[in-house]
């Protein structure tokens, strides 16, 4: 099985890399957190590939992708996603959104409208009822553009259980240390006032969630947005549990992708 690497070009004219794999009727995207990339998602790629076409594309400003974004904001991520979609002539997909993904995946099925057949976050969604306020978002981006060694040292270590892997949890930080500092401070800034639940609530596929235990899930405040709302919660898992424990991730997605596809 060969991944391949292709590109797009979202609707702003910004370059989009994105991963490919296998082939079929129906689609499965996996998209990245935030100050991730693609490559978080390779094991998926090799996993799925035999029975779907499975795409991750880098966001703007991460990974490959280009950074010469000149209004950034959660539209605009979804806008990539879609642009990949596009390209690819998908017609029946679902989409994986890992953490700042879980949102943006919910913009490109807003802007693919009759195409996607569900949403799936992946430790995302605990609530809808937050919302960065515009004094924040400013504190957080100023602190990453101040010292973003330290601030990506600082959130990694709040993604994971105490006695997670340091290996694996070292290997998650040299991985985000490679995201321009640049894009870390326009994503903050864009998060400013993003109101996750109004999206949501225009949402017309169903909305799944795979999480981890590490920070609780308000599950009937989400259902009052999104009645259909169900989620698995992984026991003793952080942030990535496609970097975790593949094996068992991989099997919920799979039951997942199956039940939303088939």
């Amino acid at each position: 099985m060969t991944i391949e690497r292709k590109t797009c070009t979202a609707p702003d004219g910004v370059e989009i890399v994105y991963s490919a794999a296998g082939a079929g009727t129906i689609g499965l995207v996996f998209i990245h957190g935030g100050l991730a990339n693609r490559g978080f998602w390779d094991g998926e790629l090799r996993r799925f590939a035999g029975e779907y076409r499975v795409l991750a594309p880098d966001l703007a400003g991460h990974g490959e992708s280009g950074s010469n974004r000149v209004k950034w904001g959660m539209p605009e991520f979804g806008g990539d996603v879609r642009a990949m979609v596009e390209a690819e002539g998908l017609k029946k997909l679902v989409l994986f959104g890992n953490s700042l993904g879980g949102p943006v995946a919910v913009e490109a099925a807003l802007q693919l409208p009759g195409r996607v057949l569900g949403v799936v976050g992946v430790d995302t969604f605990h609530s809808l009822a937050y919302k960065m306020s515009s004094e924040e978002a400013a504190q957080r981006a100023e602190a990453f553009r101040k010292n973003y060694a330290d601030s990506i040292h600082a959130m990694t270590a709040q993604l994971f259980h105490p006695d997670a892997d340091p290996a694996l949890i070292d290997d998650a930080e040299q991985r985000m240390s490679r995201t321009p500092p640049e894009t870390a401070y326009q994503m903050f800034l864009c998060l400013a006032n993003y109101d996750v639940a109004a999206c949501v609530g225009r949402l017309q596929a169903p909305l799944r969630a795979i999480n981890g235990d590490l920070y609780a899930i308000d599950l009937e405040g989400v259902r009052k947005t999104k009645p259909d709302f169900e989620a698995v919660i992984m026991k003793h898992m952080g942030h990535y549990p496609m970097l975790e424990r593949p094996e068992e991730f991989d099997q919920h997605v799979a039951d997942v992708a199956r039940a939303l596809a088939h």
